[in-house]
């Protein structure tokens, strides 16, 4: 894990955007910071901006990114410190790039991941019942959806076949109505960065990793940078019911973000992102391979649309909020038992990766066995206080 970590960390053009972060600092008190990794290694910026947060609400924060700072370390050092397994807690390491934002995703952003959500719905959790039924519902909706654009007057009338045909579900309503799906996928300060272990909930028998862009909005509702996310997902607890999202979704080290945040600048802007292509690999510990992509030129809805879904008028988020895309992967392919698709062993090493945003990689565990999360707002706040930071 510490040589994918070194490889593919880094975006392809290395430190020529604005990458920050958050690095745990040892020290008396030890503590989060919050940096910037430049080309000279990794700068702490937690004087100019005690938390993300402020960072992000700066009237500049590209500005305040690229300004002094205390320099910690080289970041080749800093990424192979940031692989759970072995690490030096003498060292610092990276964290997720967020801490006070909310947490939010949107789902059922893509068509073919929109087509398993109606599966897993119609299979009630039943991974034995999914091919039957993605060959049913494939036939009925699978040529339908692709042209359509959510809210418009020709999904309105797809709505009404459907609902005639007895074809209709609430991920359609979702994927194809005027009103894009937005939860919370864990608390802040809940999510954990590259390297760490992610948690499975021990239940769970059907499940995959959820490879998205992550939006870094501050509390105005500009999105100000992008990173990635595993939204970590179990397909049969969701399955049963929709009702259980909190339980499929909220679990202990279920949300990893990272590595870093790039900020919009000259190098990287929202149309870059708009186009991105993210690649999956999972490598379990049996020598099995799995590879996906999730192409953001396929999503349902632009972007900064869903962003709009997520804060405003009715809804404010005052240190702002990160958010989960959606994704368009969802794996079919057999692993063990031909008809029983996906799941994640423990010991998986996921790797999501985009060229301008670098690579996001993390081992599976459950989530009662990974590191349980202990260091909340309040903690950070008496931390950053001990540290003379606020």
């Amino acid at each position: 894990m510490k040589d994918l970590l070194a490889a593919q960390t880094l975006p392809a053009d290395g430190t020529q955007g604005t990458l920050v972060g958050r690095a745990w600092l040892p020290g008396n008190p030890a503590g989060p910071s919050v940096v910037a990794i430049r080309g000279d290694g990794v700068w702490d910026i937690t004087r100019a901006a005690p938390t993300m947060s402020d960072l992000l609400e700066a009237d500049d924060p590209v500005a305040l990114a690229r300004g002094t700072g205390t320099r910690i370390g080289d970041t080749a050092s800093l990424i192979a410190n940031s692989v759970e397994a072995g690490r030096d807690p003498k060292q610092p390491w990276f964290l997720a790039p967020c801490d006070l934002q909310a947490i939010k995703a949107s789902g059922v952003t893509f068509v073919s991941s929109l087509l398993e959500r109606v599966i897993e719905e119609q299979a009630r959790g039943d991974l034995s019942k999914a091919d039957a039924i993605r060959a049913q519902i494939g036939t009925i909706l699978g040529g339908d959806l692709k042209a359509i654009k959510p809210g418009s007057e020709k999904a309105m009338k797809l709505k009404q076949m459907l609902i005639e045909r007895g074809a209709w579900s609430q991920y359609l309503e979702v994927g194809i109505g005027p009103d894009a799906e937005i939860f919370t996928k864990a608390p802040s300060m809940a999510a954990v960065g590259t390297g760490a272990d992610i948690g499975i909930h021990p239940m769970s028998t059907w499940n995959n990793p959820e490879p998205e862009i992550v939006l870094a909005v501050n509390s105005k509702g500009k999105t100000v940078g992008a990173t990635l996310g595993n939204d970590v997902n179990l397909r049969d607890v969701e399955g049963r019911s929709a009702l259980l999202l909190g339980k499929c979704k909220d679990n202990n080290a279920s949300c990893a973000i990272g590595p870093f945040i790039r900020l919009f600048d000259k190098s990287y802007t929202v149309d870059d992102m708009r186009q991105s292509e993210i690649a999956l690999q999972i490598k379990g510990p049996e020598g099995y391979t799995l590879t996906g992509r999730s192409s953001m030129r396929e999503i349902s809805r632009d972007p900064l649309d869903i962003v709009t879904h997520a804060i405003g008028p009715n809804h404010q988020y005052p240190d702002g909020l990160v958010l989960f895309l959606g994704t368009m992967f969802a794996p079919v392919e057999d692993r063990d038992v031909k008809g029983q698709g996906f799941t994640h062993k423990t010991g998986d090493i996921v790797t999501i990766a985009t060229p301008t945003l670098g690579a996001l990689i993390n081992r599976v565990s459950t989530s009662d066995k990974a590191p349980p999360w202990t260091f909340g707002a309040r903690a950070l706040m008496k931390n950053l206080a001990a540290r003379g930071l606020l």
